[in-house]
């Protein structure tokens, strides 16, 4: 068969050729049409693309980015490019993949310097509702959000500086005002003294008190000035040392220094990191924990010079890794031995975020405790926090007794019970 094509050049095709190409171009319409029903499989409802969302942001973030590369690929149409059946199966044990010979799967390994992925113990239905979150921001890329910061900026917000700005202008005008009447009130005496020394008809008495000096050795040596000034340093001395007292065990503000210059900031915020990647025990246990060095190996492992601190701080994990001791850190949030708290009563049962009580910590270079951590503080919080009961198993039984459970409040569960805090 003669294929004549451009500057009728002919090309001589076999019918042998012609079978070839022709199950080919048949096979790269099937592959796609899988493909194509694939990205159609992958779940589009809400609830499991959120429970998605929740897994990539626990395990997944901190080697991989969507939009773009990380530690690992980005994962942008992951299930067009790859079988669903082959990222299950990879997910799971990427190595026994990568053994299996699978060519994919061995040039990612070398593509990116033997770094193996870590086995997840995850159903094919929580894979697929991370592919349903990767399909979502595939599909729906979030805006880039430039945040700039210019010498000076404290990080208010313009609302709290526009308010701060106005109580200036009030208290300002306030003072002015004070300033005014002060002076209104002096010249007002000196004309109606200067009135009064022109009447020839006041008494001795009268002139006296008329032509009498202000005497500020005198003032300073009455007994009434200085029992005020003694009433004044006395209140101010007692509301010193009660306000002393109040801040017993208060450590608001504490920031100490650690033997590892870990940034929150760059890791929590630049990069994103989950906060549970790390404290992996707040979902399941009374303590958050401290991430060993061998979690911190996921992924410097790969990272070989630091972001901000550069390898010097890098250099440590590796030491103590070397000479198998544990790096130690410094605690920040101390409660006494007599109260309790438990992160996954809070975290997982409640549904509280982790800036509830630790603050902006994505915006910490140093960790430094954020809220008062008092009891009254705790009692506040459980007076005021209604319950999250929607789709939350654990508190079925005690809707079914409350007439409004929108209402439902810590503290009317039994929140305030002294029990709950001192066992």
């Amino acid at each position: 068969m003669d294929f004549y094509f451009m500057y009728q050049m002919p090309l001589k095709i076999s019918l042998k050729n012609s079978a070839v190409l022709l199950a080919s171009f048949f096979l790269f319409i099937v592959s796609f049409d899988k493909l194509y029903a694939q990205a159609e499989a992958v779940p589009a409802d809400p609830d499991v693309i959120a429970a998605g969302e929740k897994l990539f942001k626990q395990n997944c973030v901190v080697c991989h980015k969507i939009q773009e590369k990380l530690i690992g690929p980005g994962l942008a149409n992951i299930y067009e490019r790859r079988d669903i059946a082959w990222i299950q199966a990879f997910v799971k044990n990427s190595q026994k993949v990568i053994q299996s010979g699978d060519t994919y799967a061995v040039d990612l390994y070398e593509e990116y310097d033997r770094t193996m992925m870590t086995p997840f113990d995850f159903s094919d239905e929580e894979i697929l509702s991370v592919l349903a979150y990767i399909k979502d921001q595939t599909d729906n890329p979030p805006e880039a959000v430039v945040i700039s910061k210019e010498a000076g900026d404290t990080g208010v917000t313009a609302e709290q500086e526009l308010f701060a700005r106005y109580m200036n202008f009030i208290l300002g005008g306030l003072i002015i005002t004070l300033i005014l009447m002060v002076v209104v009130l002096v010249i007002m005496s000196s004309v109606l003294r200067m009135f009064l020394r022109t009447r020839s008809d006041l008494d001795e008495a009268d002139r006296e008190i008329v032509s009498q000096r202000f005497n500020l050795l005198a003032l300073l040596q009455s007994r009434a000035f200085i029992g005020f000034m003694a009433f004044i340093f006395t209140a101010i001395a007692f509301k010193t040392v009660i306000d002393q007292l109040y801040e017993i065990g208060v450590q608001q503000g504490y920031a100490p220094e650690q033997p590892i210059a870990f940034s929150h900031k760059v890791h929590a915020g630049e990069y994103e990191i989950d906060c549970n990647y790390c404290h992996t025990g707040v979902m399941k246990s009374k303590n958050a924990n401290i991430p060993s060095p061998n979690l911190c190996m996921n992924c410097h492992s790969s990272i070989t010079e630091g972001v901000n601190t550069g390898t010097k701080e890098i250099s440590k994990i590796y030491a103590a890794i070397e000479e198998n001791r544990p790096i130690e850190w410094v605690r920040v949030h101390n409660l006494p031995d007599f109260a309790y708290f438990n992160h996954s009563q809070h975290v997982n049962v409640g549904k509280l975020e982790c800036a509830t009580c630790h603050g902006p910590i994505e915006e910490m270079d140093v960790v430094r405790q954020h809220s008062l951590l008092t009891m009254g503080w705790c009692v506040d919080c459980h007076r005021t926090t209604k319950v999250n009961t929607k789709d939350n198993a654990y508190y079925d039984k005690l809707v079914e007794f409350h007439d409004s459970p929108d209402m439902m409040t810590v503290e009317s569960i039994g929140g305030l019970e002294c029990a709950k805090c001192h066992y």
